[in-house]
């Protein structure tokens, strides 16, 4: 398992969840139930505690780091798109964190919020609820539309689904 314990804290996952052999997490990590955590994902919490929702998914490659005596939470059901970079904040549930996106310290971003790919959410950057957000420095694109929710609720359950199948069906050769 690419679990590390440091100062007598170590990462826990909750039932279900798939974790890659290539994934490194490191110290104080809470993994909930039924996520995803991908190829070459880094979940490092060696001073600070980072916690991940239920049903997440952390796609390949994606740093997660918390500063020291720092936290990061990301909510249930949320989607890390592949070479995020997620550093000291705050996710909240169901929202999407696109390809190559950062989100850096002390930022908030809110439930059911889209990120868009390549974007830097700033240092104490708060993006509210149910809001489309984008570009560097990331800005208020629009508006999450019922059409969004459904797109994004089908994509989730693939991740779920791809983590009970990776658990069950996947031998290493």
């Amino acid at each position: 398992m690419p679990f590390y314990e440091i100062d007598g804290k170590k990462p826990v996952a909750g039932s279900g969840s798939w974790i890659a052999d290539s994934a490194d997490l490191i110290g104080n990590v809470t993994i909930g139930e039924n996520c995803y955590i991908g190829w070459g994902a880094v979940i490092r919490a060696d001073y600070g505690t980072i916690i991940i929702g239920d049903g997440s998914a952390i796609e390949e490659n994606v740093t997660i780091h918390a500063r020291p005596g720092g936290l990061v939470k990301i909510g249930r059901d949320v989607t890390i798109g592949h070479n995020a970079m997620i550093h000291n904040c705050t996710i909240g549930d169901y929202a999407v964190i696109g390809m190559n996106s950062t989100i850096t310290d002390f930022s908030e971003v809110g439930e059911w919020t889209i990120i868009g790919e390549h974007s830097l959410v700033r240092r104490n950057q708060k993006v509210p609820s149910r809001k489309i957000y984008a570009g560097v420095p990331s800005v208020e694109k629009g508006d999450l539309l019922e059409k969004h929710i459904t797109e994004w609720s089908a994509a989730k359950k693939v991740y779920r689904n791809i983590a009970a199948r990776y658990i069950t069906e996947m031998k290493k050769l």
